[in-house]
C-alpha cells in the first residue's frame, strides 16, 4: 500500500473512530428523570443552611409542588399533613450550587470534535441560543450534579475569529430535554474582547513587525464590534418607525441584540486584563448598556469604578495561575476576597471551556480556594449560591432556602465546601434525583474487581 493510500485509510479510521465512539450508548446517561412532585415532603432533623439568612439547627422544610412552602425551626407548626415526612437527622441541608460560566451540556468529550457544540465559525452570531443545543443525555451532567451543582448557565463561546458568541442559557441538571432542563431560556448576550495586552519582550526585533500586525488586528477587531452595535442600533431605530406600510425588514442578527439595547438584558462581556474591563466599562456607557465582566481577574485594580457602577464580576475560576510574571503566588486565591472588600457585585465560577466542564463539580472548591485565602466562609457559600442567582436574574427561583423558591437542594454529612464531604441526596424541584453516574459506577466496578482478587488470594 502506498504511503498516500495507507494515510487515507488511517484518516478514514480515524473518523470511523469518532463517530463511533461519540454515538456510543456508554456517553448517554442511562439515568431516568423523576416525574414531577405530586406529594407533599417535609424535611425534619436537618440543619438548614438558608444562605440569605440565619443556619436553623433541627430544622423543618415543607415542599409542595416543587417549592419551598414553609421553613421553621423544630417547634414550627407547619401545615404537613398527607406529606411525606424525611428525617434528616445529623444531616445539613443546602441550596444548590449555581454554575454560573461553563458550557455543560454543549459539550461531552473534549478531544472529539463531534460532541462539541459551544462555538460557532464566523465572528458575529448574536442570534446563536445555547438552550436548543443543549444535550440533556449528557453524561457530565450526573458527574457535576452528583456533588450539589444543580443549576447551571451554558454560554456559547467563540470560535477562533468569535466577537458575539450568542446568549446563554440558565438550566437545571435534571430533565429528558432541554426543554425540560430550561430555567431560563436567554440569560444575556455574550462578548468575547480580543487580547489587548500585548507583551513587546515576546516580539523583539526584527519580530516587531508582527507585534504591529496583532495591534492592528485587535483594533480591527474592535471596530468590527463596535459597527456590529451601531447597526443593531440603527435597526432599533427602523423597527421603531416602521408602519404597517412600511414595515422593517426583519434580521435575526440585529433582532436577537434588541433586549440588550433596550436594557432588558445584560451583556456579559470576557474580559480579564485591566485594559479589556477598561473598554468593556466605555462601551457599556457609549451603547447605555448593562454590562458583567465575566473573568475579570484585574477586577480588583479597578474595583471603586466597578462598584461605583454596578458592575458584577464573574470570577472564572480561582484555580489557576497569575497573569503576569510580577503578580503574587495567590493573586487569582485572594481576588474574590479583594472584590468583596471593595463592595464589588460577584460570583465565583469556573471556566467555560471544553475541557472544564467535565470538572464543573470541583464548583464548591473554587470557593473553598477563595475561604482559604481571605473571604469569610459564609461568603464564599453565597458567592457559589445566591450571588449568581442574583447576577442571573433568578434570585427569585435559586439560591438560597425561602419560602416561594424552587425546592432545589441537596443533603451532605459535612460541610460540601470541605472535599471529604459526601453529598447524600438530591432534590431538584422537590423530586429526588438520582446519584448514581459513569464515575461512580467505574469506582463500583473496580472496587469488586480488587475485592474478588483479593478473596481468590
Amino acid at each position: 500500500m502506498s504511503t498516500s493510500n495507507a494515510m487515507k485509510v488511517l484518516a478514514a479510521a480515524t473518523v470511523l473512530a469518532a463517530v463511533l465512539f461519540a454515538a456510543s450508548p456508554a456517553h448517554a446517561t442511562p439515568n431516568i428523570p423523576q416525574p414531577a412532585q405530586t406529594r407533599p415532603l417535609l424535611i425534619t432533623g436537618a440543619t438548614l443552611h438558608t444562605v440569605s439568612g440565619a443556619v436553623i439547627v433541627n430544622g423543618r422544610m415543607l415542599v409542595q409542588a416543587g417549592r419551598i412552602t414553609a421553613i421553621s425551626g423544630p417547634d414550627g407548626n407547619l401545615d404537613s399533613k398527607g406529606a411525606e415526612v424525611v428525617n434528616l437527622a445529623g444531616k445539613h441541608v443546602y441550596p444548590g450550587f449555581v454554575a454560573a460560566n461553563t458550557v455543560l451540556g454543549l459539550t461531552e468529550i473534549s478531544a472529539v470534535r463531534a460532541t462539541s457544540d459551544f462555538a460557532e465559525v464566523g465572528s458575529l452570531n448574536p442570534n446563536v441560543r445555547a438552550l436548543v443545543a443543549i444535550n440533556a443525555d449528557s453524561e457530565l451532567i450526573t458527574v457535576t450534579r452528583a456533588n450539589g451543582v444543580l443549576a447551571a448557565l451554558s454560554i456559547p463561546q467563540a470560535g477562533a475569529a468569535g466577537l458575539i458568541t450568542g446568549t446563554s442559557a440558565l438550566v437545571q441538571l435534571d430533565g429528558w430535554t432541554w426543554e425540560d432542563m430550561s430555567l431560563d431560556p436567554a440569560v444575556a448576550l455574550h462578548v468575547t474582547l480580543p487580547a489587548m495586552r500585548f507583551n513587546a519582550e515576546l516580539f523583539p526585533p526584527p519580530l516587531d513587525a508582527r507585534l504591529a500586525e496583532l495591534k492592528k488586528q485587535t483594533a480591527l477587531r474592535l471596530k468590527a464590534l463596535e459597527d456590529a452595535f451601531d447597526h443593531a442600533a440603527a435597526y432599533r431605530k427602523a423597527r421603531i418607525a416602521a408602519t404597517s406600510a412600511e414595515p422593517a425588514k426583519l434580521d435575526t442578527r440585529w433582532e436577537s441584540m434588541l433586549p440588550v439595547l433596550e436594557g432588558k438584558r445584560p451583556l456579559f462581556v470576557g474580559a480579564d486584563d485591566v485594559t479589556q474591563i477598561r473598554y468593556a466599562l466605555g462601551f457599556a456607557e457609549r451603547y447605555g448598556v448593562k454590562l458583567v465582566i465575566v473573568g475579570g481577574s484585574d477586577a480588583w485594580r479597578l474595583a471603586e469604578v466597578l462598584r461605583e457602577r454596578r458592575v458584577p464580576v464573574i470570577i472564572a475560576g480561582t484555580h489557576k495561575l497569575p497573569r503576569r510574571r510580577g503578580d503574587d503566588y495567590d493573586a487569582p486565591f485572594t481576588l474574590a476576597a479583594k472584590l468583596a472588600k471593595a463592595g464589588v457585585t460577584y460570583c465565583i465560577a469556573r471556566n467555560a471551556s471544553g475541557f472544564d466542564a467535565a470538572h464543573e463539580r470541583n464548583l464548591p472548591y473554587e470557593a473553598a480556594t477563595a475561604a482559604a485565602f481571605g473571604l469569610d466562609r459564609n461568603e464564599a457559600l453565597k458567592a457559589i449560591t445566591l450571588y449568581p442567582a442574583q447576577i442571573l436574574g433568578v434570585a427569585d427561583k435559586l439560591g438560597s432556602l425561602e419560602s416561594g423558591k424552587l425546592a432545589s437542594f441537596f443533603v451532605a454529612d459535612g460541610d460540601p465546601l470541605e472535599a471529604t464531604t459526601n453529598i447524600e441526596r438530591v432534590f431538584i424541584q422537590g423530586r429526588e434525583v438520582d446519584l448514581s453516574n459513569r464515575q461512580t459506577k467505574l469506582n463500583e466496578k473496580y472496587r469488586e474487581k480488587y475485592r474478588r482478587q483479593a478473596v481468590a488470594k
